[in-house]
Formats: structure tokens, sequence, C-alpha cells
């Protein structure tokens, strides 16, 4: 047998700690390879039976080949004679199969052919094993997010930058296309990934991670956001172009619970972590609703619209969108972003006109639904106008009811009226008699100082 010793047990803890492959895989992989050796070396490569055996209090390795007890050997590789195994097995007999260690002193024994191979089967029984290994841990973590550090950062062959990423128990690979456009990635920064696929296009299966994928706003909103993670608020649509803008559409499931003041938070202070974890990229919290003109005209906030118009075209859902003059460019967005991201979020094909460009011609040709919105303060006006208007109704039927009741009632009204007014007069003149009473008082008084003096 051969005697490795701890080294091979060293060797497999530290492979195992480096590259996560477990120490049982990499010893039945010098096995394996030892195996090989020797059957490159028997000639009709007849080993059927063979095999090896690893000893780990010793460190030993060695191989074992069952052989029959015979007269007379024909065939080393598969007989014994019965001498040889009364030497080994006094009360062994003729016929018997004995397991013989056939293990050659040094295996340069085997040759540069035979060592070739083994270390070949070593190197693709590692391989396999990461290979493995990688397709477990991505099962365990394809669609999720993972925070990870950036390892190194490899040029392609167009000159672009690939960013490695450690993510423990496997690396991640962030092609250009996967990149936020103007970030600078350096080596030992901590970078939150979403794991998207997996190649196996190359030796080694190559995991790929975003960095620019919606999911990473979806899951920071609901890190952020305690009423998404228990489901009272609930995330509908997301579009995102990512490093500069985000419209994100949310629906309450409880009718007391603002779903886009519970995305914003006290002061913005929920929505600003989000915002620096994606290096000041702006957010849209949009108020989902199931009726699309709403839902259309939220979605291209901060722009105010006038009219909005649903087709059913053959080639998808259409809308067009009047807005005044004034707020043409602000639902455009630059460079078309605004509407861009309002038509992927809504899933609607927004056409945008200004109330000048639709003057003279034809709207809503065909459409199956025409709303005009009311602007905001027009709606508040004409709100309080029906309240007044309420409060005078109801006045005015008191009137009536007043007006309409009965003789008696009118006359009771009446008495009490004089009541009310006699009340204050007897009071006055009360108060005048006691006035006159003080006068007369005071006269007689100075009347009678004089005479004493």
């Amino acid at each position: 047998m051969y005697k490795i010793g701890n080294q091979l047990i060293e060797a497999a803890e530290q492979l195992e700690n480096e590259r996560n492959i477990p120490k049982q895989v990499f010893i039945n992989a010098i096995c394996d390879a030892i195996l090989a050796a020797y059957k490159r070396r028997v000639p009709d490569h007849n080993v059927d039976g063979v095999h090896t055996q690893f000893d780990e209090a010793t460190g030993e390795i060695g191989i074992f080949a069952p052989k029959t007890i015979v007269e007379a050997v024909t065939n080393e590789h598969r007989e014994i004679s019965i001498a040889e195994a009364k030497e080994l097995l006094p009360d062994v007999e003729l016929g018997e199969i004995l397991e013989i260690d056939i293990t050659p002193d040094d295996f340069a024994e085997y040759g540069r052919i035979a060592a070739q191979a083994a270390k070949q089967i070593m190197t693709q029984r590692l391989r396999e094993a990461e290979k493995d290994l990688i397709k477990q841990e991505f099962v365990g973590r394809q669609g999720s997010m993972m925070t990870g550090q950036i390892k190194r950062i490899e040029i392609l062959n167009n000159g672009k930058p690939s960013i490695v990423v450690d993510l423990g128990r496997f690396e991640g690979h962030i092609p250009p296309r996967e990149q936020l456009p103007g970030e600078t990635y350096k080596v030992g920064s901590r970078v939150r990934v979403f794991v998207k696929e997996l190649r196996e296009s190359g030796r080694i299966p190559t995991v790929i991670v975003s960095h620019t994928n919606e999911e990473i706003v979806k899951e920071l909103f609901e890190l952020e956001v305690p009423e998404i993670d228990d489901g009272t608020v609930e995330i509908k649509a997301i579009a995102r172009e990512a490093g500069y803008r985000t419209k994100i559409a949310v629906h309450s499931n409880d009718s007391d619970i603002d779903p886009v003041g519970a995305c914003i938070g006290s002061r913005g202070s929920r929505i600003q972590n989000v915002v620096n974890e994606l290096k000041n990229e702006k957010i849209d919290v949009i108020r989902w609703s199931v009726d699309p003109i709403d839902f259309i005209s939220n979605s291209l906030s901060p722009a105010r619209i006038t009219t909005v118009a649903l087709y059913d075209d053959p080639a998808g859902r259409r809308a067009e969108v009047i807005v005044p003059d004034d707020q043409l460019s602000l639902a455009i967005g630059k460079n078309g972003q605004n509407v861009r991201l309002a038509a992927k979020l809504t899933e609607w094909k927004i056409d945008i006109r200004s109330e000048t460009q639709i003057k003279g011609q034809p709207f809503g040709v065909g459409a199956t639904t025409t709303v005009t919105l009311e602007p905001k303060e027009d709606k508040a006006k004409t709100s309080e106008g029906k309240e007044n208007q309420e409060t005078t109704t109801t006045q005015t039927k008191v009137q009536e009811e007043n007006n309409g009741a009965g003789s008696e009632s009118a006359a009771t009204e009446e008495v009490k009226e004089v009541i009310e007014e006699e009340k204050p007069k007897k009071k006055s003149s009360r108060k005048k008699k006691e006035v006159a009473v003080q006068t007369d008082e005071e006269k007689v008084k100075e009347e009678i100082l004089p005479t004493n003096e």
C-alpha cells in the first residue's frame, strides 16, 4: 500500500477550505487516479473487481484484486497458486477467491503514460465535484439577492471589464451589460447583486449576477418597508432604467394604509435608504389602480393629464394621452424616459400629444374608452361647491318646514318672542326705581348736613 500519511488529509482539508470541495471527494479522486493507472498496466485490461482502499488512520492507499486459487497460474492478474495462497492463509483450498494486495512498491513502475492518465482522472474528478457544487448552490440561490465582495476585475476580448464577485461558496460574474452605467467598481468593495442565471459553456459553469435587475429594487423595498414584507402593501409592477430612474406601482390590501406613504416613510426615510443603495437613482412611487385610465395617468406623473383614450388594436393595447402645452415635455421626459417607463410599467403603448397639436384633428375615433380628467384644483373646487350647495339646500328645507308648520306652533313662537322682549323691560324698570330711591336718599342727606353745621 502507498503510505501517504497525514499529508493527504491535510491537502484534502485545505482544498475543502479554499474551494469548498468535500474532503472525501478529493480522497476518492486520488483513489480513482491510482486505479486508472493500474488498469493501464494490465495488458488485456480485464480488471473486473479491482478496487482501491484508503486507511484514514494510517493514511495508506492500496490496490486490491480478486484472484482465484489454482494449481498452475496461467494469468497472474486473475489467478494465484495454491502455494502462495497457503503462505497468506494456511487453510485455503483450490477454487477459492482471495482479495490480494497488488499495490506496487513504486508508482514509477506504471510509466509516464499511466501517471498522466492518473493526473487527468484526478483533475476531472475535482472539476466535476466543483461543477456539481456550483449547481447545487445556484439552485438554492437563483432569483434571490446576495451581498458579496469584488474579488477581481477581468478584461474581456472587447476591452470591457467583467466583475468577479466572491459570494461565499461560489463566484458570481457581472458582465458589462449587467453593470450600472457610470459606476466605478473597485476590488475589495462590497456590492449587492441579483443571482440571474447559470452558464455551462466553459469547463466550469459560470454564475451570472446582475447589478441592474428590477428584482434588486423589489427586495430593497421589502427590506425597508415592513408593510411590503408582511403583505399589507403589494408591489404590482416595476419599470427600471438602471442608474437613471425607476417607477414602482404599489397597492394596499388595507384601505386604512396609504401604500405610497408607507413606501416613502416618515420624511422620506425609507425611500432614501433605497436611493442610497442604488447610488442616487431616481425612484417614482406610483399608486396602482385596476382602472387603466387612472393607472396610466398616475404612471405619467408628475405630468398633468387632460384626456385619455384607450384603443384595442390588433398589435396590442394602445393609449392616446392629451396633456396641456406646458406639460408635454414633462410627460415625455428626458430622451423619452418618462413615457418609456410608463409604457413598460402599465404594459400599454402610450402616445402623447399636446392640446395645441390635437386641435382640428380627430381624436378618440375607434377608441373603446375616452375619459376627460379634471385637474386636482378643479376637483377640489367642485367638491367645495357641492358642499356649499348641500348646506344651502338643507337651510331652505328647514325654512320651508318652519313656514309650513301649523298656526298653533306659529302662535306659540310669537308668544315666546313677546315674553322674551318683556323680560328685559321689567328688569330695566326695576333698575330705574332703585336709582330713583338712591337719588332721594342722597338729597335727604345733603339737607341734613348743613343744619347740623
